[in-house]
């Protein structure tokens, strides 16, 4: 009993995770403002459909394969920095530079230069971005062992990290605005240095901040290149290792699921609101489709993660995961009656629900990871945060390309075309049957998937305790 106690007190000061939340915006901020910015290429640069297609789908190919690689690299690396934080700070640098200059694009030079030049800064962008996020994230599960101390560190990161999606949306006012700039691409080159400079410096609070423990003297797997065969060999038995744990499938799926399907249809705000609310004048439509953004991050942040962290507490994590989604199936119901031409202010009343859904998931996932991690140390005797960090995230980055893909699926389906003004006739019927239909049919799929979810908080005590027990009769 005392062993429960002793785990139970392991408390993280309130000063860490702030830094660890400000690394959270840093990493979120990145994608946030790139999918903004990646519209100026079609826009305003004329990149044709498959060169952005191109440019969309290879660099996430490549962060695919590099991320478990570093997720191995930082489960095993020796230094007196412990394993996470070096790489942090190296991966700021590198993603903060890149980005600048990945978007300094000019017109006059011309396409094809254009598209070359900006693919390899993409590749070299993702690299920053696998080498700070991996270990960061890793950094986040290994914090506390205390079952509720890590829903309260990623609730206070993600709603740090909240903040990117309040204030990227406006980047739309910004670049569009011929009093500010001239045209959106010299926005955008603009605007790049300021996001890549701020985030590269808020990407480094962790790395500077976040204390750890030297592992010089640890016994973890060779990092040589003469044993990259067996390191290859030893990252794919991580990887089937890893998907031998059912909480840790169910996790993996249930994110999948409802990512997948709410970014598949992401983007149909913006049509909906301009062309069913405002007959496809995007002039009168103004600032109503980022406000639709905005509005939804602001509810998360101050209203989704209190009370799914308040929740987490009274009736678990399990159960609060159900409800919240369950309470965003209502929020995507509400939003197709709240959608209402001439009254676009009808849809900020669903949006708190709506906002459930995405707003939950991390937060809960993120503390759940963390407890899955545990009970494969009891299993398999190692600590492997960067191994299971990595596979999440790969499942989330690989949701984010088939919604990609789906996306232009269901609007070739639908008949919709974004250039004309006049949509055919069930165009938009078709993308608001999709908007709410596709993402509550992916949820309740979750909510199946995760209904026998067994990593209670006892039995999440009663891990740390053994791992304790062990620990202590090593020493």
């Amino acid at each position: 009993m005392s062993n429960h106690s002793a785990v139970a007190k392991n408390k993280v000061p309130y000063g860490q995770k702030v830094a660890f939340g400000i690394g959270m915006l840093a990493n979120q901020m990145f994608p946030a403002a790139l999918g903004i910015f990646m519209v100026v290429l079609v826009q305003d640069l004329g990149f044709p459909g498959w060169m952005w297609g191109v440019l969309f789908f290879l660099p996430r190919v490549f962060d695919s394969i590099t991320d478990p690689i570093m997720g191995f690299i930082s489960d095993n690396t020796k230094s007196k920095w412990g394993r996470r934080r070096h790489y942090v700070f190296l991966g700021a640098v590198i993603m903060g530079i890149s980005f600048v200059i990945m978007w300094q694009l000019y017109r006059v030079n011309g396409l094809d230069y254009n598209f070359t030049y900006f693919l390899l800064w993409s590749f070299v962008f993702y690299l920053g971005l696998t080498i700070f996020s991996v270990p960061y994230v890793a950094m986040g599960y290994e914090m506390s062992n205390d079952f509720h101390e890590r829903t309260d560190i990623m609730a206070i990161a993600q709603w740090i990290g909240q903040w990117a999606w309040v204030i990227a949306p406006w980047f739309w006012v910004i670049m569009y605005d011929q009093g500010l700039f001239e045209s959106a691409d010299v926005a955008t080159r603009t605007l790049a240095v300021w996001v890549g400079i701020i985030c590269m410096v808020f990407a480094m609070v962790p790395a500077i901040f976040i204390k750890s423990e030297s592992t010089l003297n640890a016994n973890y797997a060779p990092l040589s290149l003469k044993g990259i065969g067996g390191s290859l060999k030893r990252i794919l038995v991580g990887f089937k290792e890893a998907f031998k744990s059912l909480p840790f499938r169910q996790l993996c799926i249930a994110t999948f699921l409802i990512y997948n399907t709410f970014y598949t249809i992401a983007s149909f705000s913006f049509f909906i609101v301009v062309y069913y609310l405002f007959g496809g004048d995007a002039g009168a439509a103004g600032v109503w489709p980022t406000l639709f953004g905005s509005v939804g991050a602001l509810a998360t942040t101050f209203i989704v993660i209190p009370i799914i962290t308040y929740m987490s507490k009274k009736i678990g994590k399990k159960k609060a995961f159900i409800v919240s989604q369950a309470i965003s199936v209502l929020g995507y119901i509400m939003l197709w009656f709240l959608f209402i031409p001439g009254k676009p202010y009808m849809f900020i009343i669903a949006l708190p629900f709506f906002a459930f859904g995405i707003g939950s998931l991390f937060t809960l996932m993120m503390s759940m990871t963390a407890d899955v991690i545990d009970l494969d140390e009891l299993n398999s005797g190692e600590r492997r945060e960067g191994i299971f960090g990595a596979i999440y995230w790969w499942m989330v980055k690989f949701g984010f390309a088939i919604a990609g893909l789906l996306t232009g699926t269901i609007m070739s389906l639908v008949g919709f075309n974004p250039d004309a003004a006049v949509q055919p006739e069930g165009a938009i019927l078709g993308l608001r049957l999709f908007y709410s239909g596709f993402p509550i049919l992916g949820t309740l799929v979750a909510i199946y998937v995760m209904r026998n979810y067994d990593l209670t908080e006892e039995r999440a005590n009663e891990i740390s305790a053994e791992l304790a027990n062990r620990k202590n009769a090593q020493n």
